[in-house]
């Protein structure tokens, strides 16, 4: 084990909880190795496609208390 990891360890119990968040979210960012850009590109495209069709009424959305009813059944 190296002394940096040791160290985290060792003082973990003293961060608050949104430091404990901030570190862990840093450690599962930095597996990340490559991003491509054609993943955020199409998810942006799909965003725009979804709200066009919310906004002409092609469909319709559906509530918060809808789904988690429709997940319970």
């Amino acid at each position: 084990m190296s002394v940096v990891f040791k160290q985290v360890i060792e003082n973990i119990e003293n961060l608050s909880a949104d430091e404990k968040a901030l570190v862990a979210h840093c450690l599962i960012s930095s597996l990340e190795v490559r991003h491509d850009d054609s993943v955020d590109q199409a998810w942006g495209e799909l965003a725009l496609q979804r709200f066009s069709e919310l906004k002409s009424g092609e469909v319709s959305g559906v509530s918060w208390s809808e789904i988690k009813s429709k997940i319970k059944q």
